[in-house]
């Protein structure tokens, strides 16, 4: 058994915190009340702490099949838990990708080998990510996938996108769907617009992604199927969804903390740890991602974890890849940037991390109630630290939050009963 006293715990049933105790009794969380005893318990003191459901991530990259120089399972699953998180979702865009009931049961049983953070496994839409032909989908709902994408790829052929989405409708599982044109993307490095032209680099344009987020809600529409569209960027993509919402449309969304607090201006300097896709937006953006994470049109925060080397990294800003890793920054840059300005209630933040994204993938994780898996970790809100490249325990360290001064350090992160990570 183990006691959580004197913390301050968010309470998923009531959406507030309270001062509690919290006994967790092997993988359950057997009571929470004001004050609990129980001798045969290892307690952990957490005064001065907050206690919160544990962090569940929709949308990272494990790199493993095929690219376990810039993260593994292990590894992601290590940085995940220093971060708080007890939940993650790997994309399919491995090698080779996860398009076949192979693929998947390796992973699957890699991760069941992990014994820590929970794994779950996204499946690919079509066949080797090549958006030619449809992926085996039955054989990978078989195996246990928790929603369907090509990420790291777009179908563009609206026929096939639209067959995909008939299929899945059958297993009521949802579509993610990263969003870009590529005859509008083409070889683009950064936003299109001033920065574009004050670097000197190809530029992508907003209608690269807001033509696919459009073209993807009328599929949803018209197939009833539940479409979630990852890493919004721009302001006419949060009016897309909102608008589909208010049409009673099954769509959802979710937005990077990269997007929520850089802009484009962030790219100035060719520093390669700012080069993602879909790329920082204006500022015009960036605030508009934020009003639609507010008002619920945005539906969860999600990292976009995506892990290279440093060799990588440090090419030229042209031939560098795209992708920054996210797990062990994502909250406390967070609540540096907006908790502790007064732009975001705690409570709204915990529930983007945790049984909102929860419930897109249809999971009974992420939530703090009595008799609820002990999915937790505990923070010490009062504390800063800078986020330093050397303490990053992912294979990669390519942030661009690197030597930001963060407060909210994490103490423990228990998963389903055992510690994870301990400070």
């Amino acid at each position: 058994m183990i006691l959580l006293k004197n913390g301050m715990v968010y309470l998923s049933e009531k959406r507030k915190f309270d001062k509690a105790d919290v006994l967790i009794d092997k993988k359950i969380i057997k009571k929470i009340a004001p004050e609990i005893e129980e001798k045969s318990a290892e307690m952990i003191d957490c005064t001065g702490k907050h206690i919160f459901p544990g962090f569940v991530d929709l949308h990272c990259h494990l790199r493993d099949p095929g690219y376990s120089y810039k993260e593994d399972i292990t590894t992601g699953a290590r940085s995940s838990a220093k971060g708080g998180f007890t939940s993650i979702c790997c994309m399919p865009n491995t090698k080779p990708a996860i398009d076949n009931f192979s693929t998947l049961n390796y992973i699957m049983r890699k991760a069941r080998d992990v014994h820590g953070t929970k794994i779950f496994v996204i499946g690919a839409m079509s066949k080797g990510l090549e958006g030619k032909e449809i992926a085996n989908i039955a054989s990978l709902v078989k195996g246990g996938v928790v929603a369907l994408s090509d990420d790291g790829n777009c179908i563009q052929n609206a026929k096939l996108q639209l067959n995909v989405m008939r299929y899945a409708s059958i297993y009521g599982i949802p579509l993610i769907s990263h969003s870009e044109d590529y005859s509008l993307s083409g070889d683009g490095q950064v936003n299109y617009g001033y920065m574009s032209t004050k670097l000197g680099l190809p530029g992508i344009p907003t209608l690269a992604e807001e033509i696919m987020v459009s073209r993807d809600i009328m599929l949803a529409d018209v197939t009833g199927t539940h479409v979630h569209i990852a890493h919004a960027s721009t302001k006419r993509t949060v009016e897309l969804i909102r608008q589909a919402k208010k049409d009673g449309i099954k769509v959802t969304g979710e937005v990077t903390p990269h997007h929520l607090v850089l802009n484009e201006e962030a790219c100035d300097g060719f520093d390669t740890n700012t080069k993602m896709k879909p790329p920082l937006r204006s500022e015009e953006d960036r605030k508009a991602l934020l009003e639609g994470l507010l008002d619920g049109t945005i539906d969860a925060i999600a990292t976009d974890h995506a892990p290279h080397s440093d060799y990588e990294k440090e090419l030229q800003f042209m031939n560098a890849p795209f992708g920054v890793i996210g797990f062990e920054s994502a909250f406390p840059v967070l609540y540096t940037t907006f908790v502790k300005n007064d732009k975001i209630k705690l409570e709204e933040l915990i529930e983007r991390m945790t049984s909102k994204p929860a419930d897109i993938i249809h999971k009974a994780v992420g939530v703090l109630k009595e008799g609820a898996a002990a999915d937790l970790n505990i923070f010490d809100l009062g504390s800063s630290f800078t986020f330093d490249e050397s303490e990053i325990l992912s294979k990669s360290k390519n942030s661009p939050f690197l030597g930001m001064k963060m407060w909210g350090k994490i103490h423990y992160t228990i998963c389903d009963g055992k510690f994870t990570w301990k400070i």
